[in-house]
């Protein structure tokens, strides 16, 4: 079965429903995490799934909301480890080697953490009692900085990116398609319509795109620049031929319900095909 589960769609602003960016793809048996935005590891294992199924991770770009949980993340993999999993893979625009060494590395934020797991003795009993074996491996990640073209290519399913519009001058933002034998799910972060994710995009099944408001409030408060709203999103789906949209990394405004039934109503008339409007912890049957 090939699935999306959305574990947070929310923004920077942290609500009670909704904090963050974070989802998993499911493509058979392989689990690709795109985006490890606040308490993401807490929300993975809600919705059934466990940190070590995790084998690859895509990164859109480095603000807080969506990686702020990759110590997290990346603790909790190795720790429950028991040394038979495969090695994670994380990609990302730059700088995103450099953050993985920074938290895990030898001389990383949480090398203290990691050193104690490896050498305590108690440490050690657990690693043991859980199916591993001593001495207790330290942590390894093999993170790599990308940019637009190829990713991966399994042999069963391939990702490639492009860079988006977001906030160009300070970070470098990725959209990610991921095409299967199944279909293409495309995921755009955060941008501002561009060329790049109609490129990205064309003839896809999924399209996953950030919706922070209704289009005629960004346009008249500034807030429409680099981010998408939604007419801008129903656009992006109309244009490329997409089967379906799913709006993530809503705003607070956007997610009342008034709002959210006036956001629905306005891109019905753009784009034809189905509409999602996420919420934390969904699950969606891909094709």
């Amino acid at each position: 079965m090939d699935r999306l589960y959305i574990l947070a769609c929310g923004t920077p602003t942290p609500t009670r429903h909704r904090f963050g960016t974070a989802s998993v793809v499911q493509l058979g048996d392989d689990y690709v995490m795109v985006d490890c935005g606040p308490a993401a590891t807490h929300k993975l294992v809600k919705a059934g799934l466990w940190p070590t199924r995790i084998e690859h991770l895509l990164l859109t770009h480095h603000h807080f909301d969506h990686n702020a949980d990759l110590p997290c993340f990346l603790l909790c993999r190795w720790d429950q480890s028991i040394g038979r999993e495969a090695v994670l893979k994380v990609f990302g625009p730059p700088p995103t080697a450099t953050v993985i060494e920074r938290l895990i590395g030898p001389a990383g934020a949480f090398v203290d953490d990691w050193k104690a797991r490896v050498n305590e003795p108690v440490s050690q009993i657990v690693h043991r009692n859980r199916g591993g074996s001593l001495p207790r491996p330290e942590p390894r990640v093999q993170a790599a900085d990308v940019g637009p073209g190829e990713v991966i290519d399994t042999g069963r399913w391939r990702v490639s990116c492009e860079k988006m519009r977001h906030t160009p001058r300070t970070l470098t933002t990725l959209g990610y398609r991921i095409d299967s034998p199944g279909g293409a799910i495309v995921f755009a972060a955060d941008t501002g319509p561009c060329e790049e994710l109609t490129r990205l995009a064309a003839g896809c099944d999924v399209l996953v795109v950030n919706c922070w408001d209704l289009q005629e409030r960004m346009d008249a408060n500034g807030e429409a620049p680099g981010q998408t709203g939604t007419m801008d999103a129903a656009k992006a789906a109309a244009d490329t031929g997409a089967r379906r949209l799913v709006l993530t990394h809503t705003g607070p405004k956007l997610c009342r319900p008034k709002d959210r039934a006036k956001a629905l109503d306005d891109i019905a008339k753009v784009f034809s095909g189905q509409t999602i409007f996420a919420k934390e912890l969904m699950k969606i049957d891909l094709w």
